[in-house]
């Protein structure tokens, strides 16, 4: 069992979760590239908007830039301040950042759109707190496209999607592209990638969420999983969209 350094706050089950899936290579290949595509040069901002545990900040500002985390979730803010103590943590939700306009030349947002129920609205607080010509990155998973192998398919269609139905976006990493181009971004580009969860200490958290939907059998497809794990035969993809940008006005 993992245990936080003296004085560090215990993070909360949910940042705990991600961070299993953040130690992942995939994972760290996928912030690797969000990086790059940010393309700011040295000494330059970049916001992480959803920073959880400050892991994209530390990982920034190791570049060369001046990274500053928001999150609206005092809990993951604590953890966060704990872990990479003399980062610029600040607490704030997607929809008015604690910054001025045009000051960041940088952007970015990893897992949060599909938490908005208004994903269009933090997409123009984006493009206020850029100068004319930063760069904006977001990533995230399409809740709506999430495969899990199963012997039940029926009960797994109904589950993902009463999993998806109570996100308030779930298909926001789909629309990233349509989004971006509504709210006046150029050089728009997606890409998109799979990963593959096999390993049980990551995928079956995130399947006791899929099995907590009121869905008929739920309890019977999770036992069903549970034997997979046991008999290393779980799996579950979920599709990853990674978005990128430049904010209208430069010269």
């Amino acid at each position: 069992m993992k245990h936080e350094a003296p004085g560090v706050p215990t993070p909360p089950a949910s940042l705990a979760r991600l961070d299993l899936a953040d130690a992942l290579p995939a994972a760290a290949r996928l912030r690797a590239r969000s990086y790059d595509l940010l393309a700011v040069p040295p000494g330059a901002a970049v916001v992480d908007v959803g920073c959880g545990s400050g892991l994209a900040v530390a990982e920034l500002v190791a570049r060369g830039v001046r990274a500053i985390g928001v999150d609206p979730d005092p809990a993951v803010l604590a953890v966060a301040a704990g872990r990479r103590p003399g980062h610029d943590f600040r607490r704030s939700d997607a929809y008015a950042l604690p910054l001025a306009d045009g000051e960041v030349a940088g952007y970015r947002a990893d897992k949060v759109f599909h938490l908005l129920d208004d994903p269009a609205r933090a997409l123009a607080e984006a493009r206020r707190v850029l100068a004319p010509g930063g760069r904006v990155v977001l990533t995230g998973q399409d809740w709506d496209a999430i495969v899990v192998d199963s012997d039940d398919p029926g009960t797994t269609r109904a589950l993902l999607r009463a999993r998806a139905d109570a996100m308030p976006a779930p298909r926001s990493a789909r629309a990233y592209r349509a989004t971006l181009l509504d709210n006046g971004f150029t050089d728009v580009m997606v890409e998109a990638r799979v990963s593959v969860f096999t390993d049980p200490a990551v995928a079956l958290p995130m399947l006791e969420g899929y099995a907590g939907a009121p869905v008929e059998g739920a309890g019977a497809w999770m036992d069903e999983q549970r034997r997979r794990a046991r008999d290393g035969r779980v799996l579950v993809a979920v599709p990853v969209f990674l978005a990128a940008a430049t904010a209208p006005g430069a010269v």
